[in-house]
């Protein structure tokens, strides 16, 4: 496997990593150069996991796979260096392109409009160097909502997504919305996965109806992940005589505003701040805990979902994005409203008062995404996508040992 890093001289922290995969290690001249575009692949975003993710799985020992740094996330950049690498960015993936012969450019986005502007550019370039384009869509508005009413941008947006070879989304709600709107597209249902083996080792004990209920939140510190209302659904749930606990483990913009409002609100004491996990620390924190709460205001398909309800950590979660097609109500967790402290509260109490249904839950949530949700499935499905862009034989992933 080999790894290439390239860096402007201008010094606009871009960077360019090919790692080639055991086809291309083998000397396969024929294996496929994909470009997956996204953030770096250790910042704390769900785009950089579900990339990792890829990158070691099967689908690298089929495909020769290289990874593109796009947007702001990991960098450490000023304005004016931001401005160079963004009017600079798309030339050097052309060259890219042009140079190491890729065949597909898999770029990964979001519907919101940083995101589609910036990658606007990039899908323009791909395209006018010959590659396929994959656009796989995180999460964000949907399309007939992107624009609201303004009929020319909405018109835009649909010539626009004709461009990309297939569109990939998260959720079924998205794929509905996107095949309506731009119904001769190619448009393909596929949901984030994880590598499930990690969290089957992990022999969950029954939760103890004299401690605290035990909360988690793993993510990035944003307002729109719903954390404000989280802590004042558990004072809501104090007030009411109910023992909660809650664990925040992430980093982001608003961490400094919630450990204030944790102590305006008296949940000092009940409230910790851990900072980012990873790797073992991860796993040892969702089998240290009861129940993951992710109280968002639009989501794709969160990777901290899948991998709480992996370690068998049922949820407290809204119905947005992809969330509902993998979790059943009283199954795998609770619903609630988005921005609704008092139910977020009920929900909490809920939990907190029938340890017999979170033992429940628990079993459910590993058996749904050990059976709906693992990495090797998604791995196959990009496989086929890939090879019929390419124009290739489709290829026969073997089980790795």
């Amino acid at each position: 496997m080999s790894s290439h890093e390239l860096k402007p001289s201008i010094r606009t922290s871009h960077r360019l990593i090919m790692q080639n995969g055991k086809a291309a290690a083998r000397g396969d001249k024929e294996c496929p150069v994909v470009l997956l575009l996204g953030p770096q692949r250790d910042a704390l975003s769900g785009i950089s996991t579900h990339l990792n993710l890829l990158f070691a799985s099967r689908l690298a020992d089929q495909f020769s796979l290289g990874h593109f740094q796009v947007g702001s996330e990991g960098r450490n950049e000023d304005a004016a260096v931001r401005l160079v690498r963004l009017l600079t960015s798309p030339l050097i993936l052309a060259a890219t392109v042009i140079v190491r012969r890729v065949a597909i450019v898999h770029l990964n986005t979001a519907l919101n409009t940083r995101a589609f502007w910036r990658d606007l550019a990039y899908l323009v370039a791909a395209k006018i160097c010959g590659a396929r384009v994959l656009y796989q869509v995180h999460g964000g508005a949907l399309p007939h909502q992107f624009f609201g009413r303004n009929r020319i941008l909405s018109a835009l947006l649909r010539g626009i997504l004709r461009l990309p070879d297939a569109i990939v989304v998260l959720a079924n709600s998205e794929l509905e919305a996107y095949r309506r709107f731009v119904p001769r597209q190619q448009v393909l249902l596929f949901p984030n996965a994880i590598d499930y083996a990690p969290y089957a080792k992990f022999l969950r004990e029954r939760s103890d109806p004299t401690v605290p209920l035990r909360l988690l939140y793993i993510g990035r510190l944003a307002q729109e992940k719903g954390l404000p209302e989280t802590l004042r659904g558990l004072r809501c749930a104090h007030a009411q005589g109910v023992k909660a606990q809650f664990l925040i483990a992430g980093s982001g913009p608003e961490e400094v505003s919630l450990k204030r409002l944790a102590g305006e609100l008296g949940l000092a004491k009940d409230v910790s701040f851990v900072g980012p996990v990873f790797g073992e620390d991860k796993l040892k924190l969702l089998n240290a805990v009861d129940a993951f709460v992710l109280a968002s205001y639009a989501e794709g398909l969160p990777y901290a979902l899948l991998e709480s309800m992996a370690a068998g950590v049922p949820v407290i979660v809204t119905r947005v994005g992809a969330i509902p097609d993998v979790v059943t109500e009283r199954t795998h967790g609770l619903f609630v409203p988005a921005r609704d402290p008092v139910a977020i509260s009920q929900a909490i109490a809920t939990l907190a008062s029938n340890r017999e249904l979170l033992a429940r839950m628990s079993s459910a949530c590993r058996e749904r995404v050990a059976s709906g949700y693992s990495i090797d499935r998604l791995a196959e499905k990009f496989c086929g996508l890939y090879a019929g862009l390419c124009g290739v034989k489709r290829m026969t992933m073997l089980t790795r040992p």
